[in-house]
């Protein structure tokens, strides 16, 4: 790439694969950061069909997140509140306690939003409704390693050394 080539991708024309476990959570989704040369930011497209939810809900501790609504109406948990949204919407969610989020589609058309966010490697994560905690941490061939457990198998910091 030179300098004046632009990193450019169109949505409209990447192809969107099902992610989620088939069991509540499903979407359809594209990451297309990469594609951009991203290293900083990832930005995905994500469509729900009517009931759907793509994700837990769930906070970040390092990293910040943009929804843009494209089309479709729906709904976004935030915190303590559920609120309505629809084409033209940003949403931001910041890092930290009290910001879990989940969007979710509650009507009887497709929802289409783009999701963005900055890259924290590790990332960790916490599910409110399940009482999980995530950690996250990118490998050098580009997948990623997790551990998921929930808060109750909290062990000491000196437990086993």
């Amino acid at each position: 790439m030179t300098v004046s080539d632009l990193p450019r991708s169109n949505f409209n024309n990447i192809e969107l694969r099902r992610v989620g476990n088939g069991e509540g959570f499903s979407a359809s989704a594209a990451r297309f950061g990469d594609l951009l040369g991203m290293e900083r930011m990832g930005c995905s497209i994500v469509e729900l069909a009517p009931g759907e939810k793509g994700w837990p809900f769930h906070l970040h501790y390092g990293e910040e997140e943009l929804f843009v609504v494209i089309e479709g109406t729906g709904l976004m948990r935030y915190g303590d509140g559920e609120h309505s949204i629809g084409p033209g919407d940003v949403l931001f969610t910041p890092p930290g306690e009290g910001t879990a989020h989940q969007i979710i589609n509650n009507s009887s058309a497709p929802l289409r939003y783009l999701a963005m966010s900055t890259h924290a490697d590790p990332a960790m994560c916490y599910y409110p409704d399940s009482g999980k905690y995530a950690a996250y941490a990118q490998q050098p061939d580009g997948s990623w390693k997790a551990f998921i457990a929930h808060e109750s198998s909290q062990v000491d910091y000196y437990e086993g050394e």
